[in-house]
């Protein structure tokens, strides 16, 4: 997690103790005035508020603008909304991508129930409360928007009668060869599974093992370092043998086996061996066993930034991909995830090869737990963003019914996404479905089945 989202998070949990307080002080006045049976009452409907309403990781304001600035050769055109539909002032010019910016504004239901926008066969949803500057993904919509036909409408949301459409057009990547890099098993799936089981050619490079937060081995009687050890293996076997219901053959799948949450480290003292913070392991071999390429950090199994630097080299240099798919780094708070890319531009400096794209990724935020919003299968809008990112362009690839079925059944063979929730969430989940109208898929229980799955998969486009 990086240092703003940590900082959020305190800062988010700061202000609740503090309402918290106020409230059970108010709460014990009126029990002592009124009547004593009030305090357990309130106490419980109180909770219930909590978990129905504000139990959300939303570390801003909802009225507050999205802040995106598109490069300067962007096309755009300016659109209007008119009868429910959506009329174009101007011809749309080719693209793949296209993006709708527009004011969105919550009615008053809109502060309890999600806020979201019908687009034609489409939904997308927005904060509670939402109240500002806002992006709609209207890709894979392009001819029906072209014969005037496309319809909006807000449901506890009001739309601006006015509009920007901007157009990205890119190659269909599909067709280039890809190499995606995944900090942990799993990441390549929830952010690229529709890409890569349609990609000509792929490769898929995962860094780590995945041992971290492995309490639930411990209940099959493993002590703290062999449950540690036991996860990561499976999530080792999870990143090779997964790819493969996506078409994408082992030889191509390579597990560096490298420590969780020891990236960063390994970048800033490049020749200090790191071990696993939970496993005690420190040679990185015993998770290389399968891959079909000998890389140079075999030859020690020394868990160092330079040999990771070293492997990744050697990676481009074998499977010389034209297009590399990666975590944003900007964008994805997760430190792994930083660091992962970092590693990666240091790689291509050094590199005889070198790719003329990145297609960034973000299975993570700083300022919003629960995007993409809203339930499984729908599009998926622009994320929140309040700080300057760079200009990158932007590629959203549509996924059929079929594709997110084979996307969900993915993530269902991760052993990071199995697994029953805990009672909290549980209780959290009914009380949100009875008093929000939420809802989840049947896939799995674990949130990505509702973020990930979705029509679109989004990549920011950044060339070198």
């Amino acid at each position: 997690m990086s240092a703003r989202k940590q900082q959020l998070l305190r800062r988010h949990r700061r202000h609740k103790r503090l309402a918290v307080g106020a409230a059970v002080l108010a709460l014990l006045l009126l029990a002592l005035t009124v009547a004593w049976w009030l305090l357990p009452l309130m106490l419980l409907l109180g909770w219930i508020a909590h978990e129905a309403w504000f139990a959300d990781h939303l570390f801003y304001a909802p009225d507050e603008d999205y802040q995106y600035t598109f490069s300067a050769g962007t096309p755009s055109v300016a659109a209007a909304l008119s009868a429910g539909r959506l009329q174009l002032l101007a011809d749309v010019p080719a693209g793949d991508t296209l993006i709708l910016q527009l004011q969105v504004r919550s009615t008053w239901l809109g502060r309890w129930l999600d806020p979201y926008v019908l687009v034609g066969d489409d939904r997308q949803d927005f904060e509670r409360g939402v109240c500002g500057e806002r992006y709609l993904n209207l890709s894979g919509q392009l001819a029906v928007m072209r014969a005037g036909e496309l319809k909006l409408r807000g449901r506890f949301c009001r739309l601006a009668a006015s509009a920007t459409l901007h157009i990205f057009s890119s190659p269909d990547y599909r067709q280039q060869s890809l190499m995606i890099i995944a900090p942990h098993a799993d990441d390549a799936e929830l952010a690229a599974f529709g890409l890569y089981s349609q990609a000509a050619e792929v490769s898929i490079v995962t860094l780590t093992q995945g041992e971290i937060e492995a309490e639930a081995y411990q209940h099959l009687g493993l002590g703290k370092a062999a449950a540690a050890q036991l996860k990561g293996r499976l999530r080792t076997w999870d990143s090779l043998a997964v790819p493969l219901w996506g078409g994408v053959a082992q030889q191509r799948c390579v597990q560096l086996g490298y420590y969780c949450l020891q990236l960063p480290a390994m970048l800033a003292a490049p020749a200090q061996v790191l071990a696993s913070r939970e496993s005690g392991e420190s040679d990185i071999r015993r998770a290389r066993q399968h891959n079909s390429l000998r890389l140079p950090a075999d030859a020690d199994g020394q868990p160092t930034g330079n040999n990771l630097q070293a492997d990744l080299v050697s990676l481009l240099e074998h499977f010389r991909p034209e297009v590399v798919v990666t975590p944003h780094p900007e964008l994805d708070p997760h430190s792994d995830h930083v660091a992962a890319t970092q590693a990666l531009l240091a790689a291509i400096q050094l590199s005889s090869w070198q790719p003329q794209t990145l297609l960034l990724y973000a299975n993570h935020l700083h300022d919003n737990d629960r995007w993409p919003m809203g339930p499984a299968g729908q599009g998926i809008a622009l994320p929140p963003v309040f700080a300057s990112l760079p200009a990158d362009g932007l590629w959203s690839p549509c996924l059929s019914p079929a594709q997110q079925l084979d996307k969900a059944m993915a993530l269902a063979m991760q052993h990071d996404l199995q697994g029953r929730l805990p009672l909290k969430k549980r209780l959290r989940r009914l009380i949100q479905s009875a008093l929000a109208g939420r809802r989840w898929p049947a896939t799995g229980e674990d949130e990505f089945f509702r973020k990930a799955v979705r029509r679109h998969e989004l990549f920011w486009v950044r060339h070198l």
